[in-house]
């Protein structure tokens, strides 16, 4: 396994082993002790599966009173997955990173607590799982617009295709303060 630390820090990508062969193939897609030793020191509660068409975009989502480690992967189809450092105080407040995850290339992408996250479909379908280290909590969901100016997230995309709250959600300057995350987290 090899873990690549990305332009924000504390969000990494992960190339997990792949062994390929004539009947298929093997890959190990977490193994707590080895995570641990490559600096993903976390213990995670709740898997999730997201099945998206051609053009969706879900995102950008975090948890504020229930923050949520996450490890994704695309296990068909192809995603650009996007992380945004949403942690008042952090030198990079605002600032994003993104990766392609596909059932191609096998990565995976670590996104700490204090982070939004979103993601778009680029193929026809694409179904993406991820671990997180808290349980989903309806009533402490919060968002940020998915095409804030002031963040610039580069979409590979034209036309998404949204749910009413991606629609709806602020810009992160609009974000109220005490809705935001703190460094410290």
């Amino acid at each position: 396994m090899e873990v690549i630390r990305l332009e924000i820090d504390d969000v990494k990508l992960v190339k997990p082993r792949f062994f390929p062969d004539a009947r298929g193939f093997f890959m190990q897609t977490y193994h707590y002790e080895q995570y641990r030793d490559a600096g993903i020191d976390v213990r995670f509660v709740q898997d999730n599966w997201s099945r998206s068409a051609k053009g969706v975009l879900r995102g950008l989502h975090y948890q504020l009173k229930n923050p949520q480690d996450k490890l994704v992967s695309v296990i068909r189809g192809e995603v650009f997955d996007v992380a945004v450092d949403i942690r008042q105080g952090s030198p990079t407040f605002g600032k994003w990173v993104g990766e392609f995850l596909s059932d191609q290339n096998h990565h995976q992408m670590f996104i700490p607590k204090g982070f939004a996250h979103g993601f778009c479909v680029l193929g026809e379908e694409a179904d993406l799982v991820y671990k997180c280290s808290d349980f989903h909590a309806p009533g402490d969901e919060y968002g940020i617009r998915w095409n804030d100016p002031d963040i610039g997230i580069d979409w590979p995309l034209t036309d998404a295709i949204l749910a009413g709250k991606d629609i709806q959600a602020p810009r992160m300057k609009d974000v109220p303060t005490n809705h935001m995350p703190g460094l410290s987290m």
